[in-house]
């Protein structure tokens, strides 16, 4: 009915992808903490404050742990949902985990304050999402299941569609259109939204990246087509290769039938807040000026944001940044050999990485990590093309991959990693920090009990903290 509001309503991303995206994870608690209130009172319907590689970087680069993190998001956040990114059967690592500690890891994250789980699989291989979902459902919390949009000859729409019908079977309370690299056009937006809308009433969310400079365009038909939810980021940390803007995604449909409800006052304050964090991490040289052009090339190299950072990154520490165009168009070619993979944790780092050494060592898949063999194995699932035998030959030689659910090759283990960190653990949770980054891990749980040394030295000669 004309004039009927349907206003559209907007995840925040600032404090998970928009700073992955731009500074490779880098924001920490501390810098965070001044603002979450703010935010939390702008009028979001949710914001992504966990998962991805944020659990990683806690532990890693800002020797935080991820789950006080998250108990600390909760304590402030009465207003808006908490969304974290979860990589199915991936959890929040590179590689397939035992059932035993997906489902641990679901329940934890919701005990300690998450609302909703947005669960992918790299492959788009439904059967990578069972365990997720069916712990989510256990515990009465949310699941977003997503569609991880790419562009080949094999992502059609049918395929796509197709993929709905599968996530809506197994039971999702909503739909992600997840445009990791920036691809979506705003047809293709259209579309896709109008054929899950003929398929599902459920919620559709659509996230992307700028890094081709259409997501902006593609967000205003998808909500033309229905979708229901556009995952943004505050100015600051947006565009490049991170979201759309907030500020401006809101004053697009202000006044319109989609109306966010969210006033620019609101908002003015979070992104006077993140403006100087911004200049800083740009002068220091975290923030690439890389990262955050605007290049359609990107419809060719298939890149997506958190990857390109990265490679900068580790481009950087080889010395070897002149070969940035270099890997750029290496990465559809490693792409093709390893069957179309959508390029999303874990196979983006996995193409990524193959495609670096490729041009580093001068010759293709002179160098071949067991990521990449993992892959052609069968370990990550089904990829969505066959890999061609002569591929597998040099990758693998004369293995023979399996065809089962990588979940099926594992044996329950959560018992063991308890035994291997015992002298560590602190609280449950470490267990699951331990299971996805058992060295990185250990490196926090040890700088963790140093620092209450120093605070507390007497807690030495109780044998609890072995430095």
């Amino acid at each position: 009915m004309e004039g009927t509001k349907r206003p559209v309503k907007i995840m925040d991303t600032t404090l998970r992808d928009g700073n992955q995206s731009l500074i490779a994870t880098r924001m920490s608690m501390e810098e965070m903490y001044p603002i979450i209130e703010k935010m939390d009172n702008a009028g979001f319907y949710a914001m992504e404050v966990w998962g991805g590689a944020t659990f990683d970087a806690c532990l890693r680069f800002l020797k935080e742990d991820p789950w006080q993190r998250l108990r600390e998001f909760r304590k402030i956040c009465k207003n808006s949902k908490l969304q974290m990114l979860f990589r199915g059967q991936n959890i929040l690592g590179y590689k397939a985990y035992p059932d035993d500690v997906v489902e641990e890891f679901v329940y934890k994250s919701v005990e300690n304050g998450i609302d909703i789980l947005r669960v992918f699989d790299a492959l788009n291989d439904v059967r990578n999402l069972e365990s997720s979902v069916k712990a989510i459902k256990k515990v009465g919390s949310h699941a977003q299941l997503c569609i991880s949009y790419t562009l080949s000859d094999v992502h059609t729409h049918e395929y796509f569609m197709n993929l709905t019908r599968q996530l809506v079977d197994m039971g999702a309370d909503s739909i992600c259109v997840k445009d990791m690299a920036g691809l979506l056009l705003p047809k293709a937006a259209y579309e896709i939204v109008k054929g899950i809308k003929e398929i599902t009433d459920l919620p559709v969310q659509i996230h992307s990246h700028y890094t081709s400079g259409e997501a902006s365009m593609a967000y205003m038909r998808a909500v033309d087509a229905g979708a229901d939810i556009l995952d943004t980021a505050m100015s600051p940390f947006a565009l490049g290769t991170s979201q759309p803007a907030t500020e401006v995604m809101v004053a697009a449909f202000e006044g319109t039938e989609y109306d966010t409800g969210i006033k620019q006052e609101n908002l003015r304050d979070i992104t006077a807040f993140f403006a100087p964090m911004r200049a800083k991490a740009l002068e220091s040289g975290l923030m690439s000026t890389k990262v955050l052009n605007v290049d359609i090339n990107t419809l060719l190299y298939q890149v997506p944001g958190g990857m390109l950072s990265n490679m900068v990154s580790q481009l950087k520490e080889l010395k070897a940044e002149d070969k940035y165009d270099e890997v750029l168009k290496e990465i559809p070619r490693v792409r093709a050999d390893l069957g179309y993979p959508p390029l999303v944790t874990p196979t983006s780092q996995i193409v990524g990485s193959q495609a670096l050494m490729n041009v580093i060592s001068g010759e293709r898949y002179k160098v071949i990590p067991n990521e990449t063999k993992n892959i052609v194995r069968g370990l990550y699932g089904r990829t969505p093309v066959e890999i061609s035998e002569q591929i597998r030959k040099m990758i693998i030689g004369d293995e023979k991959p399996v065809t089962e659910k990588p979940q099926e090759l594992f044996e329950p283990s959560l018992h063991k990693y308890e035994a291997e960190m015992a002298e560590y653990k602190e609280q449950p949770e470490d267990v699951l920090s331990y299971a996805l980054f058992p060295p990185v891990a250990v490196d926090f749980f040890k700088f963790r009990q140093a620092q209450k040394y120093k605070a507390d030295p007497t807690l030495a000669s109780n044998g609890n903290y072995p430095l």
